[in-house]
């Protein structure tokens, strides 16, 4: 472990995740306009957000600070990839890794890897339909959209709220914390598509104070126990490719899974590359 690992990793494994994450939902959730719009400024200029993307654009329209991280954007600022055999990203952000899941394994960073089983919940059967398939990884940072939409079209099979730590799910937690997406809190969305089975993981993070699901509302919290599974029959939603599946209150990643043979990424979708919503990272052989 790297100096600058031992200074930002290190520490996280003594903090009260769970804590600071619901003091974080109560500052983010208030409606005290001038504190609100404050925090709203501060990140802004922090982070450099294009309000010009933003359905509205008046910070006074937003009752608090979530409400403007989980905003909307205009119609047609996230055009979605028309091709019928193309996967449309599902968020914003950075790739982190993408590529094989080989032998049920799923590269995290250099010297560190994770189970299809141990992200999914720990159910064999589960984890199964994704053997030797590909996943791809999207971080999301402050400045970006937090909405998440469906890559292709598919029917909701499972839903499972997998309990676990806040770990952050910045570059150097990922680098200094051995399987660090199978031990954050998780949501994993279960679809059968064209493609087959597709999995879409909302992996939680420190400061991280809920995901939602548009069928379900909030999942989490709570953020302790056993993992608990919703299942989805003759009810069960099917959501159109690029349709809004989600959304994080406060940033972190989504893991997308597909089964073996059934998807390529295009060539430069690769760690460290740029994303937004809806653009072509791929084919499926549907």
């Amino acid at each position: 472990m790297t100096l600058k690992h031992i200074f930002t990793v290190l520490p996280q494994y003594v903090l009260p995740h769970h804590f600071l994450s619901g003091l974080m939902s109560k500052l983010t959730h208030c409606q005290n306009p001038a504190w609100k719009n404050l925090f709203i400024k501060l990140i802004i200029r922090l982070y450099g957000v294009d309000m010009n993307e933003a359905k509205f654009q008046n910070l006074d329209h937003y009752s608090s600070f979530n409400d403007f991280f989980t905003r909307e954007l205009k119609d047609g600022a996230r055009p979605i990839a028309p091709a019928l055999d193309a996967l449309a990203c599902p968020a914003d952000g950075v790739v982190s890794q993408a590529g094989p899941i080989e032998d049920g394994r799923i590269f995290q960073a250099k010297g560190h890897d994770y189970t299809a089983l141990e992200l999914l919940g720990g159910d064999a059967e589960r984890a199964q339909a994704f053997k030797n398939g590909s996943f791809a990884t999207i971080y999301l940072s402050p400045k970006d959209y937090h909405r998440l939409h469906m890559p292709l079209t598919g029917t909701l099979r499972e839903m499972v709220h997998i309990p676990g730590r806040l770990f952050s799910v910045n570059a150097a937690t990922v680098d200094g914390v051995p399987n660090l997406f199978a031990r954050n809190e998780r949501v994993a969305c279960i679809f059968d598509t064209e493609a087959g089975p597709m999995a879409l993981v909302l992996v939680g993070a420190i400061f991280v104070s809920s995901v939602e699901t548009v069928w379900h509302g909030v999942v989490t919290p709570p953020s302790i126990g056993e993992p608990r599974t919703w299942h989805y029959q003759a009810d069960a939603p099917v959501l159109e490719k690029g349709a809004e599946m989600g959304r994080f209150n406060m940033g972190s990643t989504i893991i997308v899974l597909f089964g073996q043979n059934q998807t390529a990424w295009n060539d430069d979708f690769v760690a460290g590359k740029p994303v937004k919503l809806g653009e072509n990272i791929g084919r499926y052989a549907g």
